[in-house]
């Protein structure tokens, strides 16, 4: 939901949390580990990221680099393992049959950003300091922030277990990077 705020924020059009990709129609994939499934989903989609009217879809992983399954692989290589892996399982149906672009959105529980997390928050920021007219470097900061407390909550809820009942679904009308620019200019002041 946070993606889908800062997406919101910036001026993104036609967010969608967990779009349904098109069903295949006689398409055939090359991968044998692509996702085939008529009811395919993804984390979240939204045009005008990369540019203006291009719809791009996203797809998350946080990983446990210390997990057996990844700590015999320096980090880099470990980030760089998931976002090939959400790839081969996505990209060349969404670029194919979707006719749009693929991100995937992969960290580790200890908050680092293989890169084209890097590149697409990035973007975000870009967009998002264009919009409302302060810093990419303040912007920045605010969005790996942000990003920082969702995976603290994230790992937190994997090792505890989620002991809630309500999931907040987005909210269009939520427009938290205001805050930034209260909280810089209480700042300024003193």
């Amino acid at each position: 939901d946070l993606t889908a705020n800062l997406l919101h924020e910036a001026g993104c059009k036609d967010i969608v949390v967990e779009p349904r990709l098109l069903p295949l129609t006689g398409e055939v994939l090359t991968l044998k580990s692509a996702n085939n499934a008529n009811d395919a989903r993804l984390d979240v989609s939204a045009r005008s990221v990369w540019s203006p009217g291009d719809k791009t879809f996203l797809d998350f992983r946080v990983f446990n680099s210390l997990a057996p399954s990844n700590n015999t692989l320096p980090l880099d290589r470990a980030l760089l393992k998931h976002e090939d892996e959400k790839k081969r399982v996505y990209n060349e149906r969404v670029l194919e049959v979707e006719k749009s672009t693929f991100s995937p959105i992969v960290c580790s529980t200890t908050g680092i950003f293989g890169n084209e997390a890097e590149k697409f928050y990035r973007q975000v920021a870009v967009l998002l300091s264009n919009r409302s007219g302060q810093s990419y470097q303040d912007i920045i900061r605010y969005i790996r922030q942000r990003l920082s407390f969702c995976i603290l909550k994230t790992t937190i809820a994997s090792l505890r277990g989620f002991k809630g009942t309500k999931v907040t679904r987005f909210i269009s009308d939520r427009n938290d990077i205001n805050l930034l620019y209260i909280i810089n200019n209480l700042t300024n002041s003193f």
